[in-house]
């Protein structure tokens, strides 16, 4: 297996690093033989010294690291405080210290934030959309229903005096029917809209709430959906007073 050696100073203190090896200790005639069986050939150095200190900066790192978060928990808490007090007394009463306390825990790290901003990016590119597609569609009524005003002038001026009456009663007919449909194509516009916004709510109150953001579920209650506007309206106002995550709160 290996080579016995004698050390002239007696003892483990003259052993040395034993790297990665496995040791055998026997002592024979008052010296120590040593027998390894190596692993590997790369020597590691390392010592009780070296492991304390690693071990020093980390638990030094992470208390240092926890001290900012709950400076930033508190300079937030506190702004969140002071936003609450902008809102109607009926809705402050309702966003308790431990409200805010959780919801300024969340907003730490500002990855929140970021889905805030994303979801209303992509709720403003819906409104226009949706606001877009129902001018094209009045436009399109419009245009239709002048090319039928034009067709019935021109019809009445090519008529003769003794059909007038039976014409202007089929074109009475004709332009109702037209005004039926306008209307039923809007009121179908409409419900489109509303349920495409509905969705888009839906949306947002499932992604908050899986992002932890406190008051945020999927629901249609209006006093709920009342206290999430007014949670989006603070987190909003946070943002636009330059929140940064890991800087002083200005």
């Amino acid at each position: 297996m290996g080579t016995g050696t004698t050390e002239s100073t007696s003892g483990p203190a003259a052993l040395g690093h034993a790297g990665a090896a496995d040791l055998s200790l026997s002592w024979r005639r008052g010296s120590l033989t040593v027998v390894r069986r190596l692993r590997s050939s790369t020597r590691e150095p390392s010592g009780p010294s070296a492991v304390a200190m690693e071990r020093y900066a980390g638990g030094y790192e992470e208390a240092a690291d926890g001290a900012r978060q709950q400076e930033r928990h508190y300079q937030l808490l506190s702004a969140l405080q002071g936003l609450v007090k902008e809102l109607p007394s009926s809705f402050q009463q309702r966003l308790s210290h431990t409200t805010l306390s959780d919801l300024a825990l969340v907003l730490i790290d500002g990855t929140v934030f970021e889905i805030v901003q994303g979801l209303l990016e992509i709720q403003h590119l819906t409104e226009k959309s949706l606001y877009n597609q129902r001018l094209k569609l009045q436009s399109e009524h419009r245009v239709l229903k002048q090319t039928l005003l034009n067709k019935h002038k021109e019809a009445q001026q090519a008529c003769r005096p003794h059909n007038l009456p039976i014409l202007r009663a089929a074109q009475q007919r004709e332009q109702e029917a037209m005004e039926h449909r306008i209307r039923e194509e809007q009121r179908m516009m409409d419900e489109k809209i509303v349920l495409e916004l509905d969705q888009k709510v839906v949306d947002q109150q499932s992604t908050l709430e899986k992002a932890g953001v406190t008051g945020f579920y999927v629901t249609t209650n209006p006093q709920e959906l009342t206290l999430q506007m007014n949670l989006l309206e603070l987190i909003r106002k946070l943002q636009q007073r330059g929140y940064q995550p890991g800087k002083p709160f200005p």
